[in-house]
């Protein structure tokens, strides 16, 4: 508790750094999100789109999506051959 009441007084001291801290939060989600909801839109998957763009977890949903549940290159090359015939 010592220890939060520290960082909370030094950024309450120095707004610049308050920014700072808030701009690379920004440009971290901003990334990690424009890669996922690109994905998404790109496989067809809706629900984890909407999620995507609703839910604002700093990056930590994106992250799990393009691990863990965005579709293998091999996968859509096997599914857009069997669309096309």
């Amino acid at each position: 508790m010592v220890l939060l009441n520290l960082i909370l007084n030094q950024i309450y001291q120095r707004p610049r750094l308050a920014l700072f801290c808030l701009g690379i939060i920004v440009l971290w989600d901003l990334v990690w999100r424009g890669l996922a909801l690109w994905y998404s839109g790109k496989n067809q998957q809706k629900a984890w789109f909407i999620a995507l763009l609703v839910l604002n977890t700093i990056g930590i949903l994106p992250i799990i999506y393009l691990v863990w549940f965005k579709p293998n290159e091999r996968i859509r090359k096997k599914l857009s051959k069997n669309r096309k015939k």
